[in-house]
C-alpha cells in the first residue's frame, strides 16, 4: 500500500522537493473521498486545504444569476486545485463539485501556511509551483471565453 508520502513524492507537483520538505508537508496531508455530486467547497467560504485528486473528477463552477451553476474546468486524477488558500483572504473564488466519486489527498492550509512561514525557501518554492498552476488555469478559462464569444 502507497503511503501518503510515497505518493507526493511522485506525483509532478512535488517532484524535485527534498525528502525533508516532503516531510513536512505529509504532515498536512490526509486521504478524503468524496461522493458523486458533493460539494467540495463553495466560492466565498474559508478555504482551509487544497487537493491532489488522486481518482475522478471534479468540476470548478461559478454562479450566474439568471443560468445557475457554470462549469469553467473539469478536473480528472493527478490535478491540484484549491489555491485559494494561498492569498488573503483564504476564501474560495469558485464551488467545487464532485462528478465522479473521488479521492484526494487533502492538504490542511493552517499546517501548511506555519510551516511554510518558518521556512521561507519551501515557501516561496510552494508559491512558484502554485503560480504554475494558477497560469494554467487562467489560460484554460481564457480558451473557454475565446470559444463562448467567437460563436
Amino acid at each position: 500500500m502507497e503511503t501518503l508520502k510515497q505518493y507526493l513524492q511522485e506525483h509532478p507537483f512535488f517532484e524535485g522537493l527534498p525528502e525533508n520538505d516532503v516531510d513536512l508537508l505529509v504532515g498536512c496531508a490526509k486521504n478524503v473521498r468524496f461522493e458523486t455530486g458533493a460539494q467540495i467547497f463553495r466560492e466565498g467560504e474559508k478555504a482551509n486545504q487544497f487537493f491532489i485528486l488522486r481518482h475522478g473528477r471534479v468540476a470548478i463552477d461559478i454562479y450566474s444569476p439568471g443560468k445557475g451553476n457554470i462549469t469553467v474546468e473539469t478536473l480528472d486524477a493527478g490535478e491540484v486545485f484549491g489555491w485559494s488558500w494561498l492569498v488573503p483572504p483564504f476564501c474560495w473564488n469558485f464551488d467545487a463539485r464532485v462528478i465522479e466519486l473521488t479521492r484526494a489527498v487533502a492538504m490542511d492550509a493552517e499546517c501548511l501556511r506555519k510551516k511554510l512561514k518558518s521556512d521561507p525557501r519551501l515557501g516561496y518554492e510552494m508559491f512558484k509551483r502554485f503560480a504554475k498552476v494558477m497560469t494554467q488555469r487562467l489560460q484554460a478559462q481564457r480558451v473557454q471565453l475565446l470559444d463562448v464569444y467567437s460563436a
